[in-house]
C-alpha cells in the first residue's frame, strides 16, 4: 500500500537549523518546519521517553508594548544573531581561513542567505562542523553528490563535531518534522550525520548503504523507537514480501507499547509483518489493541490500521467484518486506497 505514516526521514524539506549566540536565534526551512528559541519568543519542548522526539509548544514573547528588552549587564542578549555571529577585525588577522569561513557561513545563515552561507561553508569542510553544515545545505539544495561527500567528511571526523560551535558559543540544531505535532531535534553529532547519510542513500535508491547507516544508528541508540520505525519502513521498502524481513521487523518491535503515535506506527509495521508471516490472529490482535488508543493519533494512522485489519479479516475468512471495516474507512475517506472498488461502488 502507498501509505507511509513515517514518510521516511525527509531531512531536506523539513530541516530547520538554529544557530544562536548569547540569546540570538534563527531558523531556516519551509513554513511550519521551524523551531526557534530566542529573545523574541520560544518553544518549550517535552520529550517522549525512548523515542528521541519532542512535542513543541510556542509561547508568546516576553516583550510588551513594542519596547526593546534592555541589555543584560552580563551581555547584550537583545543583539541580533547576525551581529554576534561575526569575528572582529583584529581577530580575523589571526584566525585560520577555514575557521573564518565557518563563522561567516553561520552569519549568512543568520541573515537568511543560504547561497552565500553555502559558499563560505564549502571553504570550511576541513572542519567537521563546516562539513556538517555544508552537507545538510547541499542536501536541502538537492545536490546529493556534494551532500554525501561533505557528510562523509563529518562522519570520518565525528569525534570533532561541535568543537567550533562550542568555541564560538553557537548552538546548531537540526529539526525534522514528523507530523504537525512532533519534531525530532538532532545536534551536530554522529547521530545527525547518520540520519543525513541514510536520507541521501534512500534518495539514490542505494538501499544497502541506507540500511547500513540506520544499523549504525541503531547500535548507538538501540532503544530509540524512532530509529526502529525508520529501519522497519526502510526494510519493507527495500525488501517487500521477504519472509526474513518480516521476522526482523517483528524482532524490532518487541516490547513496544502503544505510548505515542510513533509507537503506534511501529506496531502497524509489526502487524503487517505478522500478516506476511501468516500469523493472522496475532496480526489482528496487534491491530485491535493499537486502535483502542485514538487520542492524539493522526487520521492517516488510524485509517492505515483499520485497512490492515480489514485485509487480515479477509484472510481469516471473516468477510462480513472485513466489509464492515472497509465501509467505515469509506465513510471517513472515500478515496482511500482501493476501498471503493472493494465495496463494489
Amino acid at each position: 500500500m502507498g501509505f507511509r505514516f513515517w514518510r521516511r526521514i525527509r531531512i531536506a524539506p523539513g530541516i530547520t537549523l538554529n544557530l544562536s549566540k548569547s540569546g540570538g536565534s534563527l531558523s531556516f526551512g519551509p513554513r511550519g518546519a521551524k523551531f526557534t528559541i530566542g529573545p523574541r519568543g520560544k518553544r518549550a519542548t517535552v520529550g517522549i521517553p525512548g523515542t528521541g522526539l519532542f512535542y513543541t509548544t510556542t509561547f508568546p514573547s516576553e516583550k510588551s508594548g513594542g519596547k526593546n528588552i534592555p541589555p543584560d549587564k552580563h551581555g547584550d542578549h537583545s543583539a541580533r544573531p547576525e551581529d554576534r555571529l561575526t569575528l572582529g577585525f583584529f581577530k580575523r588577522l589571526i584566525t585560520p581561513d577555514d575557521e573564518e569561513a565557518l563563522v561567516d557561513g553561520c552569519r549568512e545563515l543568520a541573515l537568511g542567505d543560504e547561497d552565500k552561507a553555502f559558499h563560505h561553508l564549502e571553504k570550511a569542510i576541513h572542519l567537521a562542523d563546516g562539513a556538517y553544515l555544508a552537507g545538510f545545505l547541499a542536501l536541502k539544495k538537492g545536490d546529493l553528490e556534494k551532500a554525501e561527500n561533505y557528510l562523509g567528511i563529518a562522519w570520518r571526523n565525528h569525534d570533532r563535531l561541535g568543537q567550533y560551535f562550542s568555541r564560538y558559543g553557537i548552538a546548531a540544531t537540526m529539526s525534522l518534522s514528523v507530523t504537525d505535532e512532533i519534531s525530532v531535534h538532532v545536534g551536530p553529532n554522529i547521530q545527525g550525520v547518520l540520519l543525513g547519510l541514510s536520507e541521501i542513500y534512500q534518495q539514490q535508491e542505494r538501499w544497502k548503504d541506507a540500511l547500513e547507516s540506520l544499523e549504525k544508528l541503531r547500535r548507538l541508540e538501540p532503544d530509540d523507537v524512532m530509529v526502529r520505525l525508520a529501519l522497519a519502513e526502510l526494510l519493507i521498502d527495500a525488501h517487500p514480501d521477504n519472509i526474513d524481513i518480516y521476522r526482523r521487523i517483528v524482532r524490532l518491535s518487541e516490547n513496544i507499547k502503544n505510548e505515542s503515535p510513533v509507537h503506534g506506527a511501529l506496531l502497524l509495521y509489526k502487524a503487517r509483518a505478522l500478516h506476511g508471516l501468516g500469523l493472522l490472529e496475532a496480526a489482528r490482535d496487534t491491530l485491535t489493541n493499537t486502535m483502542r488508543k485514538k487520542k492524539g493519533r493522526a487520521k492517516e494512522l488510524l485509517l492505515a490500521l483499520r485497512y490492515e485489519r480489514a485485509l487480515v479479516y479477509e484472510d481469516l475468512g471473516q468477510q462480513r467484518r472485513a466489509r464492515g471495516e472497509f465501509e467505515k474507512i469509506y465513510s471517513m475517506m472515500s478515496g482511500y486506497e482501493d476501498v471503493e472498488s472493494r465495496l463494489g461502488l
